[in-house]
């Protein structure tokens, strides 16, 4: 009786308001044909499947399939999984070295890290890990995802990966890896200089102390002499959206706009602009993108460009700039749903849209490198060089007994120089510098 007396005070409820609003009446009478098919499709399912389902199982199935159906970021969390996720609090952790994204509904690598088990597994960027531990990973939260990869230092976890060909209509390559989990310290920026005046950072990843580490880089580089700055972004996932904002401060200056997020609703709309002043504002900057550059470091690429502040060299990065809301819902699952876009200080959205090929920032100078290229810039980016081998006071003195005899490293040192490969996207950056500061001293008319 008091089911019944809720459904009529409803529908009286939906009746008056329909009667006032026609409008309103014509949206709800919409949304009941819609809800319609789907409490039709699960009273046909109840009544004649071939085995007894859950009914809860129906309706967490229904939520997800509307979700899949808007992008890779908006998911739908059941309880137990939205609980996993609240609970992830861990600093170091043990797993096997990847930076991951999901793309195209697959959990895929951006980058390994070095020295770690999925380095030394020769994993790559653009690999899909599609099953852990036999279980497969399309569509799968990726917080889960994540966790499942982690775990103990010292046990065992099973993937299989799958690798896109080289050849454009070849197949797919898929591999079982078998890898010891790790303790995972990771670094966030690396830098030195290029040559007497060219300083260069490679920001890995914006994490929390990413500003901090940049701010000492350019102190550091700054007193070794710098005039111009090599900022690579190359295969950088992104990160902290402060981190971002906070690094494009160092660089612009006047309240210019660094990005902007718009969503449907007014409330979504928000400005992200610099300081009255940059402490390098004038310092000349190139800065390196490629396909695996995502986020945040297409928020700082966006912001160079649009300002005229940097000149950006590489590939089209890859286009991830939506804002995320965690929704909980009232049986304690909950929904991550997309509710906001990163726009760069020109209006364009940096959200990539397959169906229109567009999004993602668009170099200046267009350099497309190949993949083999790109294993080999990868693998010898990371490798230990050694130090050049200082002169003694002994051998300055003219006793050249002992210098007679090479370091036990040269051979070694030398060979591996011989098989390098050029970075021809950071060459290109190191002459554009080069060439914007002869040009500078020119002077016609004299």
């Amino acid at each position: 009786m008091k089911n019944i007396k809720k459904i009529l005070l409803v529908t009286l409820s939906a009746f008056v308001i329909g009667a006032v609003f026609p409008y309103v009446n014509f949206a709800i009478d919409q949304t009941f044909q819609q809800l319609k098919i789907i409490v039709d499709v699960m009273e046909l399912i109840k009544e004649s499947y071939v085995e007894v389902i859950d009914p809860q199982k129906l309706v967490y199935g229904a939520a997800k399939g509307m979700v899949a159906e808007l992008d890779d970021y908006s998911q739908f969390m059941e309880p137990d999984v939205y609980e996993r996720v609240k609970s992830d609090t861990e600093g170091e952790f043990g797993g096997i070295g990847i930076r991951v994204d999901m793309r195209e509904g697959w959990l895929t690598v951006v980058t390994p890290l070095p020295n770690t088990p999925a380095w030394r597994a020769q994993m790559m960027p653009g690999d899909k890990i599609t099953k852990i531990e036999g279980e497969d990973t399309k569509d799968v939260v990726i917080d889960v995802l994540i966790k499942k990869l982690r775990g103990t230092p010292g046990t065992k976890v099973n993937i299989t990966i799958a690798r896109e060909p080289e050849e454009k209509n070849g197949e797919w390559i898929t591999k079982d890896l078998t890898l010891v989990r790790e303790l995972i310290k990771t670094e966030n920026v690396k830098w030195k200089m290029l040559d007497d005046k060219t300083g260069y950072i490679k920001i890995i990843e914006f994490t929390g102390h990413a500003t901090e580490n940049v701010v000492k880089a350019m102190a550091e580089l700054k007193g070794k002499g710098m005039e111009a700055l090599v900022l690579d972004l190359r295969y950088n996932p992104g990160g902290l959206l402060a981190s971002a904002v906070d690094i494009s401060k160092l660089f612009l200056n006047s309240e210019r706009m660094i990005v902007y997020t718009k969503g449907r609703k007014p409330e979504n709309y928000q400005e992200f602009r610099s300081g009255g002043s940059a402490p390098y504002e004038t310092m000349p900057l190139v800065i390196l993108i490629n396909r695996y550059s995502a986020s945040a470091s297409e928020i700082v690429s966006g912001a160079m460009q649009d300002n005229k502040r940097a000149v950006i060299i590489g590939e089209r990065s890859f286009g991830k700039a939506s804002v995320q809301s965690m929704i909980p819902l009232s049986d304690k699952s909950a929904l991550r749903l997309t509710i906001a876009k990163y726009y760069t200080p020109s209006g364009k959205s940096i959200q990539h849209d397959l169906k229109n090929e567009t999004g993602g920032i668009t170099p200046d100078i267009a350099v497309k490198v190949p993949v083999e290229t790109e294993k080999k810039l990868l693998q010898q980016s990371e490798e230990i060089r050694f130090p050049v081998k200082e002169e003694t006071d002994k051998e300055k003195a003219g006793d050249k007994k002992d210098a007679a005899l090479p370091p036990p490293h040269a051979a070694k040192e030398a060979d591996r120089k011989k098989d390098d490969v050029r970075d021809e996207v950071l060459d290109r950056a190191v002459e554009l510098l080069k060439a914007r500061e002869v040009l500078g001293n020119l002077k016609p008319g004299k």
